[in-house]
């Protein structure tokens, strides 16, 4: 089986989390966002104890919880206000900058 390229791993992922080829800490971690996205109502305990069970820092769990809160939130701002999203290519300028930049999932949930 070949590896696939950054491009090719981010459609996996996006397309579904739970099959793409990426280690079981940054699945649990995503089980986690998708819970607090989709269904915050019913997040439990055990839900929270998903990634460290699978090897993910308090830390990393922390930062990747307050990050699903800061794009929460600016959605509905979003929402609320009316912005339109950006156009394909500035997308694809501004992803490049914030990579540059160091705006990158960490070693941690990658390895």
């Amino acid at each position: 089986m070949r590896a696939l390229g950054d491009e090719e791993l981010v459609d996996a992922v996006l397309d579904d989390y739970r099959t793409a080829p990426i280690s079981g800490r940054l699945r649990a971690t995503l089980q986690l966002l998708d819970g607090l996205t989709m269904r915050p109502e019913a997040i439990t305990a055990e839900d929270i104890a998903g990634p460290t069970a699978a090897d993910v820092s308090d830390a990393a769990v922390l930062d990747a919880v307050n990050v699903c809160a800061a794009f929460t939130i600016l959605n509905k701002l979003a929402d609320a206000l009316g912005w339109e999203p950006l156009d394909e290519a500035t997308y694809r300028e501004r992803a490049v900058s914030s990579l540059e930049r160091g705006y990158a999932i960490g070693d941690e949930l990658l390895g």
